[in-house]
């Protein structure tokens, strides 16, 4: 029996992360998201997924001095940043810079260990968000200010995009958005993931990998479309009409619905929390109060939820972040998932290699002479 896209085909067990689809629930290592969100910061989750355990303070201080020891670019890669053409695609530029850092590990060429593969896990993870941030301030003829050991991923993403720190509330508010992001189950990219380091490749060339699949518009992308339908809907007496054309029209509402859950994407809420008070202390409040009519009618008409790239489009944009980098920042949180995953797979890894149904024509042809051909 086929199974178009693998849905409902289990692949491979993990203990990182549980997508409950017809519960909405979303499970990092045994703790619900929602026990997890406002109790614990993004360096904790990326610890738990690293180590399948919260960490006590004093292996949370260990951890964190390893993390932001790593995050220092090599200097061919942040030349490459800076000469990267300037209306180049974000997520192609962070697919690429990915690949260099192979280029310039000291241990890409032997044999991989435990050791070797978490030190890789730790350098991708803390630099990945550097990578983003300066090409975005060189694509912007704007000097790249240097890294600090001084502040959390988000506080650090931030002050290198805009070249200074930036507001607690902004920081906070992006520190949410990371851990949401973190991990989300066999999703595509990381599937990506497991599958390019199944075959024993670097660790390098399995992100690079979960980044092209994540730049995909059903996947990653999404959160790029809903602030481009915002703006193409333009204000808030046009919701209705926009909404009605694109259903008459059978057209997807980007940011509605889920290929998993069945019920209310339990990562949605925090975002819309969020981006109701970002809207109205920093933003435009119209785009919020435009985004909430969307899914009342949605939910009306279709019985369809919000999900996570519906609200975080809202939070990126109030929080003034460019909305091609809203895809990067997401393969920013979601990179610790990713490295988790794939250390996960080298525990215990078998090659990925599923069968395909052949329908072609059948077997017994003949080959015709090439002058004879019709």
């Amino acid at each position: 029996m086929v199974s178009r896209g693998l849905e409902g085909v289990v692949a491979n067990t993990t203990r990182l992360s549980d997508v409950i689809g017809d519960k909405g629930q979303l499970i990092y290592c045994g703790y619900d998201i929602n026990e997890l969100v406002g109790k614990v910061s993004y360096k904790e989750v990326v610890y738990l997924l690293f180590h399948r355990k919260l960490p006590n303070r004093r292996e949370l201080e260990a951890f964190v001095r390893e993390l932001r020891s790593q995050r220092q670019l090599p200097e061919p890669v942040i030349e490459f940043l800076k000469s990267a053409s300037k209306d180049a695609e974000p997520m192609d530029v962070m697919r690429t810079a990915m690949s260099m850092l192979g280029l310039y590990d000291p241990d890409i060429g032997k044999e991989a260990t435990p050791e070797i593969n978490r030190r890789q896990a730790i350098s991708i993870t803390a630099k990945i968000g550097v990578i983003a941030a300066y090409f975005h301030r060189a694509r912007n003829g704007k000097s790249l200010p240097p890294v600090r050991d001084d502040l959390t991923e988000a506080e650090h993403f931030l002050y290198l995009m805009c070249g200074e720190p930036q507001a607690k509330e902004a920081s906070d508010t992006l520190d949410v958005a990371f851990i949401l992001h973190a991990d989300h189950g066999m999703n595509a990219s990381t599937f990506s993931a497991r599958v390019t380091i199944s075959t024993l490749t670097d660790f390098y060339s399995a992100i690079t990998a979960a980044i092209g699949t994540l730049k995909g518009p059903l996947h990653g992308g999404a959160n790029e479309g809903v602030i481009n339908m915002l703006e193409e809907i333009g204000s808030e007496e046009n919701v209705d009409g926009y909404i009605e054309k694109q259903l008459a029209e059978k057209k997807k509402i980007m940011g509605i619905g889920h290929r998993v859950y069945k019920t209310l994407d339990p990562r949605a809420p925090h975002l819309q929390k969020m981006a109701i008070k970002l809207s109205e202390k920093l933003g435009d409040p119209k785009w919020i109060r435009m985004s909430e009519r969307i899914a009342k009618l949605m939910k009306e008409k279709k019985n369809l939820n919000a999900n996570v790239d519906f609200y975080s489009a809202t939070v990126y944009y109030s929080l003034g972040i460019p909305t091609d980098l809203f895809t990067p920042i997401f393969a920013i949180a979601r990179c610790s998932g990713w490295c988790a995953q794939v250390l996960e797979q080298l525990e215990d890894n078998r090659l990925y290699r599923p069968l395909s149904e052949y329908v072609g024509e059948p077997p017994g042809k003949k080959v015709i002479p090439i002058d004879e051909r019709p």
